[in-house]
């Protein structure tokens, strides 16, 4: 019987935290709003482990825009659940934050039940933020929903901002006049060298900054690999990998703070 009521008392307040989170995002206007998108592939072609979001890219960054007073909405190109990239979860990438959020039923809840893209409504949001990890660089490029949503965001003053292999959801992206938003623009993204360090280069469909290159980014890196690096370029703001989260949500709050992505 005891734990039947604890059981319970877990579902409601489950129940709660969901309730509480969809009526704090109805009373929020469309300017204190980030649209954050995660992958939901999490297989490699050839390894045994799997990938998926790399979950401080995610932590990281809504820790610090949620603490500014945003709220964010998680949703991914299917919708649903959103599996962790395995090695992200080991003790040399994992911080308290992060072990604290996945304690978190409310948190996990969140993650199981993200929105499917082809549902957002993008004039809700002043921002879109892309997370990383391996599989957005399968459902990330060439998804018509997704570009719609980020498209619509830019075209109507909001800022594109993503990190890591989530620099993919830029690839294709066209403003008003039909011209790629990265072209000419200074852009990170996880590194070549960085690919062939993590030992993923026989694994990836391509490499991300040479699909960059080819459609006119101006390329940007740290001189070291795997150290903190996020730049902006207008309203756009990139990180260069799984050490940038902070340094990207930094740069997002001080664009809008400067009233960009305000509607």
């Amino acid at each position: 019987m005891m734990l039947k009521t604890l059981v319970s008392s877990a579902l409601v307040s489950i129940g709660g935290a969901f309730m509480t989170f969809a009526n704090a995002q109805s009373a929020v206007s469309s300017d204190r709003q980030i649209l954050v998108i995660m992958t939901n592939h999490a297989s490699y072609p050839s390894r045994t482990d799997a990938t998926g979001l790399w979950l401080t890219e995610l932590t990281h960054f809504t820790d610090v825009v949620e603490a500014a007073g945003y709220a964010t909405v998680f949703a991914s190109p299917k919708g649903g659940a959103v599996p962790l990239d395995e090695r992200s979860l080991g003790w040399v990438y994992m911080d308290k934050g992060a072990r604290e959020h996945l304690q978190s039923p409310a948190f996990r809840a969140r993650l199981q039940n993200t929105l499917p893209i082809s549902e957002v409504d993008p004039s809700r949001f002043s921002a879109i933020y892309f997370t990383g990890g391996h599989g957005v660089m399968w459902d990330f490029p060439d998804n018509p929903d997704l570009r719609r949503v980020a498209e619509t965001i830019y075209n109507r003053g909001g800022i594109v901002a993503a990190v890591c292999h989530g620099v993919a959801g830029l690839l294709d992206l066209k403003d008003e006049q039909g011209q790629l938003i990265i072209k000419g623009k200074n852009i990170t993204g996880f590194s070549d060298r960085e690919e062939l360090f993590s030992g993923m280069k026989d694994q990836v469909p391509f490499f991300l900054e040479d699909r960059l290159v080819r459609q006119g980014a101006r390329y940007r890196k740290a001189w070291l690999p795997f150290t903190a690096f996020a730049i902006t370029d207008g309203r756009l703001v990139t990180g260069q990998n799984p050490q940038s989260p902070k340094a990207v949500a930094h740069a997002v709050m001080a664009v809008l703070h400067a009233g960009v992505g305000t509607h």
